[in-house]
């Protein structure tokens, strides 16, 4: 795995990722507000990424929290939206920190895990124009997010143990 701080092209960082349980959040949180969460869905030995529409890069499924929503909630809504996959057994996997640019500010994602048995029917749609199984094993391409890339190696590095 790569040494953290890790950046991404636009300058935004990955700079910290802690595995934790579901009630932990809340106690890592206390400045800054968990405003997203992301989905490592992994089939065999691949991880599901989609290619995003605005940022034209691939990248994890997952998105920002409605007002109102648990983190989880906001998981299973991002994930069916964004692939038509429907699961709300997912399990709570760590808390990402973020640096991000445009505008600067510093943000905390809560990592969700499902393991598919059988490939989905994905459905293509204004957020995600297209779909691929990576093999985390296989280097990063240009065209994916390094930062969600590490988060994925992590998460199904985690798992075997």
């Amino acid at each position: 795995m790569a040494a953290l701080p890790i950046r991404d092209r636009r300058g935004n960082a990955l700079v910290d990722f802690r595995f934790a349980t579901e009630q932990e959040p809340a106690c890592l949180v206390e400045q800054v507000t968990v405003s997203a969460s992301l989905v490592v869905v992994g089939h065999a030995d691949t991880v599901l990424m989609i290619f995003d529409s605005w940022r034209k890069q691939w990248e994890l499924p997952g998105g920002t929290r409605e007002p109102g929503e648990t983190t989880r909630e906001g998981a299973v809504r991002e994930l069916r939206e964004e692939t038509g996959i429907h699961v709300p057994d997912l399990t709570f996997v760590a808390v990402a920190e973020f640096d991000l640019t445009k505008p600067e500010r510093r943000e905390l994602l809560t990592v969700y895990r499902v393991h598919l048995e059988v490939v989905p029917r994905l459905t293509v749609n204004d957020e995600a124009l297209d779909f691929r199984w990576w093999p985390p094993s296989e280097p990063v391409s240009e065209d994916m997010s390094p930062l969600d890339a590490e988060i994925a190696k992590l998460v199904v590095g985690s798992s075997a143990t």
